[in-house]
């Protein structure tokens, strides 16, 4: 019987296969196209890097091993691994989405899948009603991102699931925000996980990536049809790096939270900023769910300036530790103005029905000092004053 493994023990042993060859220990890049084959047909277990690469099939392991599911598929970008869920989907498909996803994924499904016959409802799934009043019998997928982004509301994975359950109805969850060290959806009851790897599984804003974790065999089978055919994978340098990042994931969400939690109250504490969502705050309206669903609270804040455009432009731009830039979940802390920035592709009246207006900030904390970060915003927030 294998020994139960913590959090820290499995990201370290996740896809690590020491390499039967040469005994080493850490795998090697497999940097080709394509193998040679033994007799027309008949190979030593792969043919062409597309269909399947031994660095990348360490790393589906390693994903599959991180959300404990049967089965992982490795994308070469969040985006790639998003399409290729929606594209298992029969055509008048009804799909329901929570209402603030990340910019990019409301635009691929309302720019590009909205044209092929599918449709989408967009619901605020922090009430789960909301979800229960959309469902008819087109319904195939219910598509939840928790914490939102970047709102930071969170959706009941276990409610939501029972809605599913009721109706055949395949249950997606964006994990990314949280990663698998905090949250399970899996045990919750979904179907499929999805991660942008570029984000905290990545973790040091240098590769691009995406990933899809099931213990459902058929949905994998489905998955890996259109992974082949469709053809969008990782390159096995980024497979290598994505593996070499997993080793330190527990280790990093760890100091993500700790210091977001620490920023986060002093957040709350300065005149300028106003509204600061944390699900680790008691002050978050679904302090209790995030309690009972994540086994940790990540390491995003959302906020709001308190004051002129003008000045929360100068703050940012006084920034010295932290940089102003889109994505999340690196070593380094980021901020990001999601109306100008990521969520620029909502449309309009959405974005201001949500809170996405020119005052709202999204800090993904790093691991740097947590005194090094509040001592950054303090100096900023002090000179972004334009009196």
């Amino acid at each position: 019987m294998p020994i139960e493994k913590n959090e820290l023990t499995k990201s370290v042993h996740a896809g690590l296969t020491t390499e039967k060859t040469t005994g080493a220990v850490i795998a090697p890049i497999f940097q080709t196209s394509t193998f040679e084959q033994i007799s027309p047909g008949e190979t030593k277990g792969f043919d062409y890097s597309r269909g399947g690469n031994p660095t990348r099939g360490l790393l589906e392991e390693a994903l599959a091993k991180l959300e404990e599911a049967k089965f992982g598929l490795a994308f070469s970008s969040g985006l790639a691994a998003e399409q290729a869920i929606i594209q298992i989907l029969d055509k008048d498909s009804h799909i329901i989405v929570s209402d603030d996803v990340y910019g990019g994924t409301g635009r691929l499904f309302r720019q590009i899948y909205e044209k092929y016959g599918l449709s989408f409802d967009f619901v605020d799934m922090s009430n789960i009603e909301n979800i229960k009043n959309k469902i008819n019998n087109k319904t195939k997928m219910i598509w939840i991102e928790t914490p939102t982004n970047p709102t930071l509301k969170l959706v009941d994975i276990k409610e939501s699931c029972k809605l599913a359950k009721n109706s055949d109805i395949t249950v997606v969850v964006d994990n990314t925000f949280c990663s698998p060290v905090f949250q399970s959806p899996l045990s919750l009851g979904a179907d499929i996980v999805v991660h942008s790897t570029t984000k905290y599984i990545g973790g040091h804003s240098d590769l691009i990536g995406g990933a899809i974790m099931t213990s459902n065999e058929k949905v994998y089978e489905r998955l890996s049809f259109v992974q082949k055919a469709v053809g969008a994978v990782p390159s096995p340098i980024e497979c290598f790096l994505t593996l070499r990042s997993i080793k330190t994931l527990a280790l990093r969400m760890g100091q993500h939270e700790k210091n977001a939690f620490n920023v986060a109250k002093y957040l709350t504490e300065q005149k300028k900023i106003k509204n600061v969502i944390y699900p680790g705050l008691e002050s978050h309206p679904q302090y209790d769910l995030a309690k009972k669903q994540m086994k940790g609270f990540s390491g995003i804040i959302s906020f709001t300036w308190n004051g002129p455009y003008e000045e929360l432009v100068k703050f940012t731009q006084s920034l010295e530790l932290i940089i102003l830039a889109e994505s999340l979940g690196g070593v380094e802390s980021l901020i990001n103005h999601p109306e100008k920035m990521t969520h620029g592709s909502v449309p309009k009246g959405l974005r201001e029905k949500l809170g996405i207006d020119e005052k709202l900030l999204r800090l993904s904390v790093g691991i740097e000092n947590s005194d090094d970060i509040i001592k950054d915003l303090d100096k900023a927030i002090k000179l972004s004053s334009l009196s």
